[in-house]
């Protein structure tokens, strides 16, 4: 009987502790407004911090208090926008969900090496030495950083080494854009269908040395497709989707002679 005592008057006093602690939560809890518990219900919960907060109820909240303008959040795009502006009581807003894209075709195996890199396996910290072991210095370094931190896996790397996005995958939530010390992964409009997938403003003469894949800066896609929507600018092509011909585009994607110009389908 001696032995049973303790234990009784542990669970007792235990019991007594739960229902303070109970009792307490209770009377010391902060009701939360009802808007702002409508504008957390609303968030995709995806805390990627794409938004630049430390996850979807900090965001809620600053949009809540007036602290951050609505329509930062890229997973929940253009309906999270607008339901979010409902509840603020505000104008909708208009926004377009976007997507990562690597804006380089090189095939690790096929471009030119100063040097062989025995480092660890990191885009910024291979970056440190000379730029990385490639010859082209703008390129995509392929170690894969990347891919470490995209919290969906949308990133993936081909057999022939090289890398790119799974556009139904990407949230957009910029991760691998600032990961990346050459800047060769973008966010771009997910309605964007064509692009130059080379990130190197090098002459042609020398793009020709080390890659077989880079733009060499010819011009063929504008001067003979002037509304195909490409532009050169310090021999590289770029893409402006919102001055476009989609039969020029196309004419242009076919004449490019490095075929880095690309159409998602």
């Amino acid at each position: 009987m001696s032995i049973i005592i303790p234990f009784i008057l542990i669970a007792v006093i235990g019991a007594l502790l739960g229902f303070g602690l109970a009792v307490a939560d209770k009377k010391l809890s902060i009701k939360k407004d009802e808007k702002l518990e409508l504008i957390e219900a609303s968030m995709p919960n995806a805390n990627c911090g794409g938004c630049g907060f430390a996850g979807c109820s900090a965001y809620a909240e600053a949009v809540y208090t007036h602290k951050a303008p609505i329509g930062l959040c890229s997973p929940g795009g253009s309906a999270l926008a607008k339901k979010m502006a409902e509840i603020m009581g505000e104008e909708a807003v208009e926004m377009e969900k976007k997507t990562a894209h690597v804006f380089c075709s090189a095939v690790p195996a096929k471009e030119g090496k100063d040097f062989q890199y025995q480092g660890i396996e990191d885009c910024n910290g291979a970056s440190l030495l000379f730029k990385g072991e490639n010859s082209c210095k703008e390129g995509c370094i392929g170690l894969g950083s990347c891919i470490k931190v995209c919290p969906e896996g949308a990133i993936k790397r081909r057999e022939d080494g090289s890398l790119f996005v799974q556009r139904e995958l990407c949230i957009g939530c910029g991760k691998c854009e600032k990961i990346c010390p050459n800047h060769v992964i973008r966010l771009v409009p997910s309605s964007q269908l064509f692009f130059t997938d080379c990130n190197s403003h090098a002459k042609g003469a020398e793009v020709r040395k080390y890659c077989e894949f880079g733009c060499i800066g010819c011009g063929i896609c504008e001067k003979k497709f002037p509304a195909s929507g490409f532009k050169v600018d310090s021999f590289l092509a770029s893409f402006d989707p919102k001055a476009i011909d989609i039969s020029q585009a196309g004419d242009a994607m076919a004449a490019c002679p490095r075929k880095v110009i690309k159409k998602v389908e």
